[in-house]
């Protein structure tokens, strides 16, 4: 597919390689879009470069000089607060930051307002589909920042998404995702408790997922992980670990509004346990290790 209408105003940097970001930042480079990576591991950006017409820099500060539009998709607060510190000196008015990243409301808040000082711009805009979504390049983006700003990048972002949803300022974007992950949670706990109870009454489990998938109980996580965790596969995925680094952001946010959320809290109880034995880097499917027939 050759360069689209208007790539040339759109040129991005993308920074963070990891399970969602290289399938993310290799669907900008198909495009057209892309023109610069970045990642704490040089190999893994060597790497993506040798697949796509790219190159690998060696420096964040380098970024601003090799593309308008910079993107992001790292896995903590600190990690997005490091990379916008690094590429300040840089940015002008002429720069867009779009953060794909989950971390909390104040973070997103705190790196645009120091982006912004530089008369730059910044979107908060994490994701949701998973591996997989950023590999078809059908996730669902959750933005928060200026209409203007956002209009600016949507043929972009239509090459990662099948749905852009905008939700206000700086911010808000961070505000949806937390309740996506307390759903994740909730879900997550409820398909592997249901499975294991099956298992437990001796049913067939594959013919069991199969006919209760297109019914009433039929939902996303069923379909995608169902028959792997009764296989005890658990690659991600979804790792555990950023999961729940994501519900102790949650939990913060309940915190804050002096109100509770008892399964997400079961959901992170279950999750240090894990965590505990070993099981960070699976997929949360791997809560049905914690409910499955021994």
């Amino acid at each position: 597919m050759g360069p689209d209408p208007g790539v040339s105003q759109l040129a991005a940097a993308f920074i963070g390689l990891g399970a969602m970001g290289a399938p993310m930042a290799g669907h900008l480079a198909r495009r057209g879009y892309l023109k610069a990576v970045w990642n704490r591991s040089p190999d893994r950006a060597e790497a993506f470069t040798q697949e796509n017409n790219v190159i690998a820099l060696k420096h964040l500060r380098d970024l601003p000089r090799a593309a308008k539009i910079i993107a992001l998709c790292v896995s903590r607060d600190e990690d997005v607060l490091m990379v916008i510190e690094s590429l300040l000196g840089g940015l002008s008015a002429h720069h867009l930051i779009i953060d794909f990243s989950t971390v909390s409301p104040e973070t997103a808040q705190l790196a645009a307002k120091k982006v912004r000082a530089c008369g730059a711009d910044f979107l908060d805009a994490p994701v949701t589909g998973g591996v997989e979504g950023a590999t078809q390049g059908t996730l669902t983006i959750m933005v928060g920042g200026r209409p203007a700003a956002l209009d600016s990048i949507r043929p972009l972002l239509d090459s990662l998404a099948t749905k852009i949803v905008h939700l206000g300022e700086v911010g808000m974007g961070q505000r949806a995702k937390a309740v996506n992950q307390v759903l994740c949670a909730g879900i997550n706990e409820a398909v592997t408790e249901a499975l294991a109870f099956g298992s437990h009454l001796g049913l067939a489990m594959e013919q069991v997922i199969e006919a209760i998938s297109g019914g009433a109980a039929g939902n996303w996580f069923l379909d995608h992980r169902g028959k792997s965790m009764i296989e005890g596969r658990f690659s991600p995925g979804f790792k555990l670990a950023l999961h729940l680094k994501d519900l102790e952001i949650v939990a913060a946010m309940a915190q804050e509004l002096q109100i509770t959320l008892p399964l997400s809290e079961a959901t992170r109880e279950h999750y240090v346990e894990l965590l505990q034995q070993g099981y960070g880097d699976d997929d949360i499917s791997a809560l049905y290790r914690l409910k499955r027939p021994s």
